[in-house]
C-alpha cells in the first residue's frame, strides 16, 4: 500500500536510523523487505529470527499472566534499548516491523 511505502521512505530518510525489517508473522520468520547494510545477509537472517522469538516470547508471556488466557493482551509495540542501538518493533497480525535505530545520533 502507498502509505506503507510513505512510512518505510520516512523511517530510511532519518539519519538516526540503521535500517528496518518488514518480516512475516509466520514460522519460520522471513524477511518480506529490509533496508541497511546491518540487515543484509546472515546478519539480517539472524535479528530476523531474534526478533521473531523476542515477540513471541513477550506475548507467550502475556498470556501466562492473564487471568484468562482467551482474553490476553496483545503487544502492541516495543522498544527495546542496548548499550549500543535500540530496536524498535511494531508487530502486527500478519506482519512484523523492526527498526534498529541509534539512539546516540
Amino acid at each position: 500500500p502507498p502509505e506503507l511505502e510513505q512510512t518505510l521512505t520516512l523511517l530510511s530518510s532519518h539519519r538516526s536510523v540503521l535500517g528496518y525489517m518488514l518480516l512475516s508473522r509466520g514460522y519460520p520468520v522471513s524477511i518480506i523487505r529490509h533496508s541497511g547494510v546491518v540487515f543484509e545477509g546472515e546478519q539480517g537472517r539472524k535479528y530476523a529470527q531474534a526478533i521473531g522469538r523476542i515477540v513471541e516470547s513477550v506475548q507467550t508471556g502475556l498470556v501466562e499472566v492473564s487471568a484468562d488466557p482467551k482474553d490476553a493482551d496483545d503487544v502492541r509495540f516495543m522498544r527495546i534499548r542496548t548499550k549500543r542501538h535500540e530496536i524498535m518493533i511494531s508487530p502486527d497480525e500478519r506482519y512484523l516491523l523492526a527498526v534498529l535505530h541509534d539512539p546516540s545520533t
